[in-house]
């Protein structure tokens, strides 16, 4: 009854088969299609990313559109190569005008870090540890980092309880090992003597 509606139709099988998997075609969504993906909509890379604004510590972020970066051309070993890239990497910027670093931070510098600070006021870091410009900048902004970082006064940490007994129990154990050992040279002498 079927085939004789489907004749009357004319419809033939494969015509049946690419209506149905067309149906299913528009309804699969495999696992790595784009709206999975991508879920929320794409943000523009034109975006300026927001400043943490943390008035009392540093939190590691450095704008680079507030620091002074050029590059030039390295020296050591690396033949023509390094005659011809520029892939030294300089990163300044002036310290009384970092809005990034807080107030504190900077006053510290100045007074108990001065060495980092040109005469001219600016912090300079260079870095050619590599062959690219891309990893030497990274190299370079981990530096300068790492420096910031340093300067930051912490608080001095107390040993807890845990700590402190193991010194003292270790003190202990250094001292009756001092006199035990005393103690056998002692009777060491008294030994020769009694002869």
């Amino acid at each position: 009854m079927i085939s004789r509606s489907l004749l009357c139709l004319r419809i033939t099988p494969s015509i049946l088969r690419s209506f149905s998997t067309s149906q299913t075609h528009q309804n699969f969504k495999s696992g790595i299609s784009l709206d999975k993906l991508y879920s929320s909509p794409l943000q523009s890379t034109d975006v300026k990313p927001t400043i943490p604004s943390n008035e009392t510590a540093f939190g590691g972020y450095i704008p680079l559109d507030e620091v002074d970066i050029s590059y030039m051309r390295s020296s050591g070993p690396g033949g023509q190569h390094v005659n011809k890239v520029n892939t030294k990497v300089d990163v300044r910027f002036l310290l009384k005008d970092a809005k990034w670093l807080p107030e504190s931070m900077k006053e510290n510098i100045m007074k108990k870090h001065s060495h980092m600070v040109t005469p001219s006021g600016y912090i300079i870091v260079r870095s050619d540890k590599t062959r690219t410009q891309q990893l030497n900048l990274a190299d370079a902004l981990d530096k300068l980092r790492a420096q910031l970082y340093s300067t930051v006064e912490r608080p001095p940490v107390r040993p807890d309880h845990y700590t402190i007994e193991v010194h003292r129990r270790r003190a202990e154990k250094a001292t009756r090992e001092r006199l035990r050992e005393k103690r056998i040279k002692s009777d060491v002498r008294q030994f020769r003597g009694a002869q």
